[in-house]
């Protein structure tokens, strides 16, 4: 991880200097300067430096908690990540709580029923995989915030309460096209386990059904779809940017696309580094949970290892 993050942190740094466009040009607002006047701000910002010595200075300052001055703020990075990063990762939490209710259920409903109820769940995940998020967004503040009037429009309200009302929606446009590929994986890895071996022998002994489908059948899926951990949290921090923007709430993800659209390059590398971190950290909590939802994956790597 530490090597991942040490490669990932040159990439996002090196990445923003090769956009058009230069942070000195931005806080000049387009006005004209005399060559001192760009000097000065080149200094004060070390614009001027070399790009290795920028990028060991920012490393450092990074390690030790130090995101830099932001440009458009003009406050500290570290202040407005404290401000923002909580509306996000509740927004985040509450999405995935959807995603995993939601997919669970819908999969196991279609791979358990068949039939007709299985062909009702197959289009309608269908359909949520293909409504991108920003769309779903437009949707659903158009009918439950403006014709119906159920839940506000935008902003993140003050309170816990009010506040879940009102990220209710932008944590179900964000979690439905995960909600379909959730539902999906869920029912092809139930449907592989009922023509497994062990579901038949239990059903020879005579175990009842609806335990074969949460011992043996449900249990066995869930390491398949603890495996698509990693994919759906790292869809959510992606598409939180836009999601946030639409319902115009002040986290992390619109902070990152009012930052990049200004060329704010402290605040776009101490995001991007953060959404870096946190997807590493969930694929490793993936890692160390899965042998405990499915030992198989510990016997086989001791079986391999022999």
């Amino acid at each position: 991880m530490a090597a991942t993050l040490l490669v990932a942190s040159f990439a996002v740094f090196g990445a923003m200097y090769l956009a058009p466009g230069s942070p000195a040009g931005f806080l000049l607002s387009g006005r004209s300067a005399s060559p001192e006047a760009l000097a000065a701000i080149s200094a004060r910002y070390h614009l001027d430096d070399p790009f290795a010595v920028r990028y060991l200075r920012w490393l450092g300052d990074m390690v030790q908690g130090d995101f830099g001055r932001s440009l458009t703020y003009r406050t500290e990075v570290s202040r407005l990540l404290a401000d923002r990063l909580p509306t996000t990762l509740m927004l985040i939490t509450m999405a995935l709580c959807v995603v995993l209710v939601a997919g669970i259920l819908l999969g196991r409903i279609a791979a358990v029923r068949g039939g007709a109820v299985d062909t009702t769940v197959l289009v309608a995940t269908t359909f949520a995989v293909g409504t991108p998020s920003f769309v779903a967004a437009v949707l659903l503040q158009g009918l439950f915030a403006v014709e119906l009037g159920w839940f506000p429009s935008s902003g993140t309200g003050d309170g816990l309460l009010d506040r879940i009302r009102h990220l209710t929606l932008p944590a179900v446009a964000l979690a439905l096209y995960l909600i379909g590929m959730l539902a999906r994986v869920t029912r092809a890895a139930m449907l592989d386990a009922f023509d497994s071996d062990h579901v038949t022998s239990a059903r020879g002994r005579g175990v009842p059904e609806r335990l074969v489908i949460r011992r043996h059948v449900l249990r066995n899926a869930l390491g398949t779809v603890l495996t698509t951990g990693g994919l759906i949290v790292s869809t959510l921090l992606v598409c939180t940017i836009l999601v946030e923007t639409a319902f115009s709430i002040g986290g992390i993800g619109q902070l990152l696309e009012l930052s990049t659209s200004t060329k704010d390059f402290p605040t776009v590398q101490a995001i991007s580094l953060i959404i870096v971190a946190l997807f590493m950290a969930v694929n490793l909590i993936v890692d160390l949970v899965l042998p405990l939802v499915d030992p198989r994956v510990t016997l086989g790597t001791r079986g391999g290892t022999a």
